[in-house]
């Protein structure tokens, strides 16, 4: 069975209506032979927040430790990111092993009359992935109420229940007290619930779970007789929100990602649990609340003007998302509004701040409501100028080009409208290398094209091959105008009316040149897929310019532009550690650190790497104040060097230091797991070099399952590049490393470093960093035999398009890279097709 042929029998689930009672979930979990039985699972429920707590959670729990399962609902773009493990999405693999496994039962069972529904079987495939990963903890988002939700199979070891409104009343209550009651019956044997619900929900619940943990608001009357106080601070930047939390003998002051008062209670009830599971300290839980980055919920995507995307869907959350706003300063508000058709418009468009302009829309889902319906809604609420803005992505373009610098363009209505808009941001056009059929085919197979499909198009795909993602109806559109110019298209298929698709195109460079211009002045948002097409390819726009976003030419403070755009650069490796895999201790004195980096300006590098922290497998981690003590002295007397500094750490502390002292660029290997990193790095305005890994230092014996190792690599590091680019970095200044032999094996290295072009398609800066690795042991190569495959692979690696080597051996290195650039057709310049 294919991934597509899995995707479509679960989504076809869809066509049985939700149904209260877990027995159907129970007697699937059964015949699979209970495979969830073992792990301990937390239960999130309530009528908002849960997700954004559920998400907290997993977050300090990761940072205390542990392999935590998370499932959520619904997804923004990809079914997969319902069930993660460690922050991955589950595998295509096991997706389809699961549908294998299901499929007969499933079958047997609708024949009956007795079908699992989609959510009990998404449901379901969470519990089996999460007992098959072996998880030492999984949180579980309850779907609707708590008594008869499908998660409720488990027997928690915590739970909590976020808030309390009137929500599906058809389903779990008419009043306030009976939802309370619904939700509360998720409440643990052998723990309190947690619980931030006041008045008569709050009383409910006491009646119906017996020990309660309140979690309360300090400014609010709960808070007098609540066991967890919790306090929201306000702004500390645009990104992100101070907040204290203080217990029974603990507490913790940090910062979280997700803004609003309402947050700072989600993280309350998520540290409280996060102490009863896993006994988390306050270093856990400061650093897990400040990397729970949950997309979607008031997520600030740009500042000049402020963009807000918030995935607000009643009129309670539209009322938290209003008093959040309120903490911003800003001139007028432009207001892009997408609604499902089932909720009350009016109570919506009344609890949001009056906006100035509404541009409403209409996601691309049967239940979005008409965007002229909504307008009247706005209209009759008093807005002065409402306009439908047809599609998503064409509404969310007109607010931007209309609304000024200091203005605010919200983008809010429901999840559905947040995904698309969120497009804009993370839509990836991804450039193919295709030599032959057989590349044809595997890049049809790995977009999910029908067999017959691949076997009657693979023959074409010969030329220039790029995929990307579209709404399903924009693929349709682009296929029919690529087919009519000449080339060929394909699509995914996947069948799903809520998420976007993949379609693979071909064809050459002048029918690509081509399509994009049909797409310039198109609507449905198809404009914007010209302007991505024409940066992949390096195409021509219609000034008559090639458009390449890593050429952009920024200037350094030395007052000239960074190496890598004039042509590939290379890096000299400087550990000044006794104990790096290559060179450890070589150059830990002084003296000899600086006369080494001095040596490899001379052979030719234009970057010095100073590392203080080795990141070989099993490599003891060394304190802060040892690795500022070890890199600051070396950075401070290479002030003079005709070259830029670079300093290789994973602390924002470190980083910070090392700017100070005279570093010109941070390389982080653990590609900000340091929450702080980031802004470090923007105040300074300096390039960061984001690198893809699981674990900095390498875990020994740690495998990770990808489906595809360059696809899954650069739909990582896609959100890593969007938290540096929203605190403020743009993408020239972002150089991306996927991160070779970091949780890869050699095999999967080498797949990495034959298919860089396509990384281009997150329009940053590619560094390569494959000195020496272990990954040579694959070609016959054993420890300190390794150089000649590694400059090999520097000559390849530019050949695929890195614009950074980062070596041991320069001047070899240096000798690499002038050869591949000298087979290039016009002799070396570093726009090349």
């Amino acid at each position: 069975m294919e991934y597509h042929e899995a995707a479509d029998f679960l989504f076809s689930l869809r066509r049985f209506r939700p149904k209260p009672g877990t027995e159907s979930t129970r007697a699937f979990l059964e015949h699979l032979e209970n495979p969830h039985e073992g792990v301990p699972f937390v239960q999130i429920a309530g009528s908002n927040g849960k997700g954004s707590t559920a998400r907290m959670l997993e977050s300090t729990l990761r940072e205390a430790g542990l392999t935590v399962g998370l499932f959520t609902s619904p997804h923004l773009d990809d079914l997969r990111e319902r069930v993660r493990v460690d922050g991955r999405k589950i595998p295509k693999a096991a997706v389809r092993d699961f549908v294998d496994t299901a499929h007969e039962y499933v079958t047997t069972q609708a024949a009956a009359g007795e079908s699992p529904t989609f959510f009990e079987a998404i449901t379901t495939l969470a519990l089996w992935h999460f007992g098959h990963q072996d998880v030492d903890v999984a949180v579980l988002e309850v779907g609707i109420g708590g008594r008869y939700d499908a998660t409720s199979v488990v027997d928690p070891v915590a739970s909590a229940v976020t808030s309390v409104s009137l929500e599906h009343t058809s389903v779990i209550g008419d009043t306030v007290e009976e939802i309370a009651a619904d939700k509360a019956q998720v409440a643990p044997t052998n723990a309190p619930l947690v619980t931030a619900t006041t008045g008569a929900a709050l009383e409910t619940v006491r009646e119906e779970a017996g020990d309660v943990c309140t979690v309360a608001a300090a400014e609010s009357s709960a808070a007098e007789d609540a066991d967890v106080v919790v306090s929201y601070d306000g702004l500390t930047n645009h990104a992100e929100a101070a907040i204290s939390i203080e217990g029974d003998g603990w507490g913790v002051d940090t910062r979280i990602p997700v803004l609003g008062r309402h947050q700072a209670e989600n993280a309350g009830i998520a540290a409280t649990l996060s102490r009863q599971v896993a006994d988390a300290t306050a270093a856990d839980l400061e650093r897990g609340l400040r990397n729970a980055h949950w997309p979607g919920r008031f997520e600030v995507m740009n500042t000049a003007p402020l963009t807000v995307l918030d995935g607000a869907h009643n009129p309670g959350a539209c009322e938290r998302l209003g008093e959040t706003l309120s903490s911003f300063e800003y001139e007028d508000l432009h207001l892009v509004f997408g609604a499902m058709h089932d909720k009350d418009h009016r109570e919506m468009a009344d609890a949001l701040a009056t906006p100035d302009r509404v541009v409403t829309c209409e996601p691309t889902i049967d239940r979005a409501e008409d965007a002229d319906v909504l307008a009247q809604v706005f209209a009759d609420a008093g807005v002065d100028h409402v306009e439908n803005g047809g599609s998503v992505a064409d509404a969310l373009e007109h607010a931007l080009e209309v609304a000024g610098s200091e203005d605010c363009v919200l983008v809010t209505g429901s999840l559905f409208a947040v995904a698309e808009a969120r497009r804009r941001w993370t839509r990836r056009v991804t450039p193919k290398r295709v030599r032959d059929r057989a590349d044809a085919r595997t890049v049809l197979e790995r977009a999910d094209v029908e067999a017959g499909t691949v076997t009657r198009v693979a023959g074409s795909g010969v030329h220039r091959v790029v995929t990307l993602s579209l709404e399903r109806q924009q693929a349709l559109t682009v296929d029919r105008e690529l087919v009519r110019i000449g080339g060929d298209c394909t699509i995914s298929a996947v069948r799903s009316e809520d998420d976007p698709v993949d379609i693979v195109l071909m064809g050459t460079l002048s029918e690509f040149e081509r399509l994009a211009t049909t797409l310039d002045d198109r609507p449905d948002g198809l404009s914007s897929i010209a302007r991505a097409l024409r940066q992949a390819l390096n195409l021509e726009s219609e000034t008559g310019k090639r458009q390449d976003a890593t050429n952009a030419g920024s200037n350094t403070k030395h007052g000239r532009e960074y190496p890598w755009h004039d042509e590939p650069a290379v890096m000299g490796i400087l550990n000044v550690t006794p104990d790096s895999f290559h060179d450890g201790g070589q150059y830990d004195a002084l003296e000899a650190a600086v006369d080494q980096a001095r040596s490899m300006v001379a052979d030719g590098a234009t970057i010095i790497d100073v590392g203080g922290e080795s990141t070989r497998p099993g490599a003891d981690p060394v304190s802060v104040a040892e690795e500022i003590n070890r890199v600051v002295p070396v950075i401070e007397r290479l002030s003079d060097l005709e070259a830029l500094v670079s300093v290789d750490t994973r602390r924002a502390v470190v980083a910070e230091a090392a700017l100070e002292a005279g570093a010109d660029i941070i390389n982080d290997v653990s590609g900000l797991e340091d929450p702080e990193m980031r802004f470090v790095a923007a105040e300074s305005d300096a390039p960061l070099v984001l690198m893809h890994s699981i674990d900095a230092p390498v875990v020994p014996g740690k495998e990770v399952q990808y489906d595809d190792v360059v696809e899954d690599v650069i739909d990582q590091l896609t959100e890593r590049v969007l938290l540096a680019e929203k605190a403020g970095l743009e993408r020239d200044r972002i150089v991306i490393d996927p991160g070779l032999g970091f949780g890869k094996s050699p095999v999967e290295s080498f797949e990495l470093l034959g298919r860089l072009e396509e990384f281009r398609a997150l329009g940053c800066p590619l560094l390569v960093g494959h000195s020496h690795k272990s990954m040579f042991g694959h070609v016959g190569r054993d420890h300190g035999e390794r150089l000649e495959p590694t400059v090999a692979a520097t000559a390849l690696a530019v050949d695929r398009g890195a614009d950074i080597v980062r070596v041991h051996d320069v001047a070899e290195n240096v000798a690499a890279v002038r050869t591949a650039l000298a087979t290039r057709r016009d002799g070396g310049s570093s726009e090349w097709d």
